[in-house]
Order: structure tokens, then C-alpha cells, then sequence
């Protein structure tokens, strides 16, 4: 993993609406982070720091460091309260994490050389995704950042199911732990090209 995430946090005693909303006002969003055999705390991320943070991709599939109180504690965002209109964080959990305990997490799929695809290059296929992420299970240590899919030998019609992902050591997929084999990707005719091709098709045979 190529990304590192630090996060400095304080110690809040106040809980509720109200101390929220103040500590908001404050420029902070109030958290919570849990897990592992400590007891929860109640904690404050100064928001721009938070919000720089979530521009990346990487840190929500990423073991970040919490830094409260002086104390580095190892965590992943579990999950994240928006502003339903403005889309700013109001709230963060996050989940304490070591290294002998597997975690599930969603991550990324990252579809590459899709210009080079076969079904659309050669005959002029389009693409459709299925899936934008998939949930993974593995130690913190072997958590990927992302997963990758190469387009670059799908055929016309293809599909890529969960099965056909490469997975790095010690990664699972849990979809397919419950025999649930997923498609993530295919390539098909475009919807004017498919319609053509059945219009020939029905002339055809009134012809014979």
C-alpha cells in the first residue's frame, strides 16, 4: 500500500445533537472509535484535515493511524455521516484494527486498458459495469488498496464474474465465500447496433 493516512484526534467528553453541532461549529467533526479490547472513545478531527483526507480513494480501503491523545492507535473508517445536500462529514466511526483479526472491507474495482479491449476495439462493443467495489476479507497487513480488472482480452459478450479476479495473498473475496459469484463487468453490442442486426435477421427470413 503506497498510501499512508494519519488523522490527529481529541478526546470529547460532550455527546448528543448539541455538542455536535457546537463542535462543528468549532471547525471539528465529532467521531467515535471502537474495537478491539479497549472501550470506545469519543474523539474530534480537526474537518479540514478529515475532509483532505477523504478526497483520496485509497483511505477508505486503507489501515489509517489515529493519533489520540499522543496515542497511535491502528483503525479503518467503518462509516461516514454526510450532510444529505452539502455533502460534508458530520460524523465518523472508526474500528480499531490488529494484526492477527481479519476485517472485511469494501474496496475499489479499477477497470484497466479498456481502450484496448477487444469486444470494443474489434468489434465495436460497449462497456458495462456491474460492480464499483467488492467487500474483501484478509488480515489488516494484506488489505489492498484496490483490485484490478484488465479489459484487455474480453471478447464481445464476455462477462467477468467475482471468479475471474486476481486476488493478492491472503485476500478474499466474501461474495464468493457464499458461492455467490457475481458478475463485475461484461462487454455487449450497442443498443443500435443489436436492434440493426435483428432487423437484418427478421428480413432475412421473410426473404427465404
Amino acid at each position: 500500500m503506497s498510501n499512508e493516512f494519519t488523522l490527529n484526534a481529541e478526546v470529547r467528553a460532550d455527546a448528543g445533537k448539541g455538542a455536535s453541532r457546537r463542535l462543528r461549529h468549532t471547525a471539528r467533526i465529532p467521531g467515535i472509535i471502537y474495537g478491539g479490547e479497549k472501550e470506545p472513545a469519543m474523539i474530534s478531527i480537526e474537518t479540514r484535515e478529515l475532509v483532505k483526507a477523504l478526497e483520496n480513494e485509497a483511505f477508505y480501503s486503507h489501515i489509517l493511524t489515529i493519533n489520540v491523545g499522543g496515542k497511535k492507535e491502528q483503525a479503518v473508517i467503518r462509516d461516514l455521516q454526510r450532510h444529505p445536500s452539502k455533502g460534508f462529514p458530520l460524523h465518523a466511526d472508526f474500528l480499531r484494527v490488529d494484526k492477527t483479526h481479519k476485517i472485511t472491507m469494501m474496496v475499489p474495482v479499477h477497470f484497466l486498458n479498456e481502450e484496448k479491449c477487444t469486444g470494443v476495439k474489434n468489434d465495436g462493443g460497449e462497456i458495462q459495469h456491474n460492480l464499483a467495489e467488492v467487500e474483501v476479507s484478509c488480515l489488516p497487513q494484506n488489505l489492498p488498496e484496490f483490485l484490478e480488472v484488465d479489459m484487455t482480452d474480453v471478447a464481445l459478450n464476455q462477462i467477468v464474474h467475482l471468479s475471474d479476479i486476481k486476488l493478492p495473498k491472503g485476500v478474499e473475496l466474501v461474495q464468493l465465500a457464499h458461492e455467490h459469484d457475481l458478475p463485475v463487468v461484461s462487454v455487449h453490442a450497442k443498443k443500435g447496433a443489436a436492434a440493426a442486426d435483428e432487423e437484418e435477421t427478421a428480413e432475412g427470413g421473410e426473404e427465404a
